[in-house]
């Protein structure tokens, strides 16, 4: 697959990746339209200050890790057009309850229910990995994700312009947060009338179970059940975060942990009931797979969304108080880092296609963040401004190239499980930012990108001692065992066996 291929738009696969960036585009667009609006929404009203606003931003995140979990869950019984289309429309109610609400109550409802929508991202990396091959993926999903992704930075700066110039006045903020919420749910019933799951002849294989992720050994049945609890304890940070800020009691606070923590039971009662009687009957030989490889791609989630994630909240104040800018120049130099998500994840998508070695390429960006990350934490006000904002690029493009390397290597763990692999892997990431930010709270700028540093660091040692390259990591076709052909054939038994591993 080339650059020139994504421009051919009457080749369907082309046609899905198009539509299915574009969905991703349209989240964010929607997830992220309270930031560039926010002090325009305080100065509009006499009661809303810029507490409330920081914690809408730490509530914007709230459901985004146990989303990521469910709609993987979902993902993978439903499929993604019915599954993406779904989440879309639903998402456009608590967006149009936000864009008119009157009241904290609402407002904080509402935005909780919103923070779903970050589960977006997921979906569209089971739809591109059934449309494109091995050998191709890296390249798609890192156009579907950097070019998605850029919906944010869309946001940021055409949102100010429709709510203050196009509609104006004290309640312009909300007709242009209402717009966010139409397009939401227009593109929804666009993407379930255009999009097919899979190409002619190739059957969606489903997981035998819903509710948990499967695994193959004992074993891994401990670890994923250890790599599930850091989920509710990065939830548990944020309603600490909430009560500490005063925008919550501590009765609320302990209600909230107990919920969390029933939660947590509930979810390691379902993966018992899930696995133990798969492992019972005995894992063929050939439909293993180690989930080492998934708690690895978690580290790299956590290290490279996370940290940009972190990044992203603080540069602008960073820049400005380091070398005494404007907010606005300060604004304009951060996003920076967020803009090299155009090229730098597709490229390293690219380059694990390309590599001939997708854990080498992974390595190699792991080393990358690392330096970046240490070079950022010497900048201060002796630097030249230019030379800061090179270093910072220089990260930048190692840090989003990494999740491209990331999301090329998970489809090829378990494919039947890809859904529910890449919604544990993107909820790390929202791990990831949560306990850096609160790190951040803590310590200097400069400390903290040595703590992100380290981080990349510690990654970069689990991919090397636990990530395997993946089976048929460049073939034309994914790996299939003999459960994958029994699930297929369940599912499409008038489908002839000798069409069920061909995508072409």
């Amino acid at each position: 697959m080339k650059l020139l291929d994504v421009f051919k738009f009457k080749n369907d696969q082309m046609k899905m990746l198009h539509l299915t960036w574009i969905a991703f585009f349209v989240s964010f667009f929607t997830w992220f339209n309270m930031a560039p609006l926010a002090t325009t929404m305080m100065e509009s009203s006499n009661w809303l200050t810029r507490e409330h606003l920081g914690a809408l931003a730490i509530i914007n995140v709230a459901l985004t890790i146990p989303a990521r979990i469910v709609i993987g869950m979902l993902l993978d019984r439903f499929g993604p057009r019915l599954v993406y289309s779904g989440l879309l429309i639903l998402m456009s109610i608590p967006t149009f309850l936000f864009a008119f609400g009157d009241s904290w109550t609402q407002l904080m409802i509402s935005r909780l229910l919103l923070s779903s929508i970050g589960a977006s991202f997921v979906v569209g990396i089971r739809m591109v990995s059934e449309w494109f091959p091995p050998k191709d993926v890296g390249f798609a999903e890192g156009i579907y994700g950097g070019w998605g992704n850029f919906g944010s930075a869309v946001g940021a700066m055409i949102l100010p312009w429709l709510a203050l110039t196009m509609f104006g006045g004290d309640e312009g903020w909300r007709y242009a947060i209402a717009l966010t919420g139409a397009i939401c749910f227009i593109y929804g019933i666009i993407y379930y009338l255009l999009v097919r799951d899979t190409p002619e002849g190739k059957v969606f294989i489903k997981p035998k179970k819903s509710g948990a992720l499967e695994v193959s050994s004992w074993k891994d049945l401990v670890l994923l059940i250890i790599w599930t609890l850091p989920l509710g304890g990065a939830l548990a940070v944020l309603a600490w975060r909430l009560a500490g800020m005063g925008f919550i009691s501590t009765t609320v606070l302990y209600a909230t942990y107990t919920v969390i923590g029933l939660t947590m039971i509930y979810q390691i009662y379902k993966i018992l009931h899930v696995n133990i009687p798969i492992l019972r009957r005995g894992v063929p030989e050939d439909d293993k797979y180690a989930f080492k490889n998934v708690a690895a791609l978690n580290s790299t989630y956590f290290a490279n969304f996370g940290a940009e994630l972190a990044i992203v909240s603080m540069l602008p104040m960073f820049f400005q108080l380091t070398f005494s800018l404007s907010p606005a120049a300060a604004g304009i130099i951060a996003s920076s880092f967020a803009f090299i998500n155009l090229f730098a994840r597709p490229l390293g998508g690219v380059l694990s296609d390309r590599m001939g070695n997708r854990k080498n390429t992974m390595l190699i960006y792991m080393v990358g963040i690392t330096i970046g990350l240490i070079s950022m934490g010497f900048i201060d006000s002796s630097w030249p401004l230019a030379l800061a904002i090179a270093v910072t690029i220089f990260t930048s493009i190692f840090v989003q190239g990494a999740e491209g390397a990331t999301f090329a290597i998970i489809p090829m763990v378990k494919k039947r499980l890809t859904g529910q692999v890449a919604g544990m892997a993107g909820a790390y990431g929202n791990v990831g930012s949560t306990l850096y930010l609160t790190l951040y709270t803590f310590v200097s700028p400069q400390t903290f990108f040595f703590v992100l540093a380290g981080g990349a660091l510690v990654s970069f040692f689990m991919c090397y001692l636990w990530l395997e390259e993946p089976d048929n990591a460049f073939a034309e076709d994914y790996y299939e065992s003999s459960v994958d052909i029994a699930n297929a054939i369940h599912t499409e038994p008038e489908i002839p066996l000798k069409r069920v591993a061909s995508d072409k």
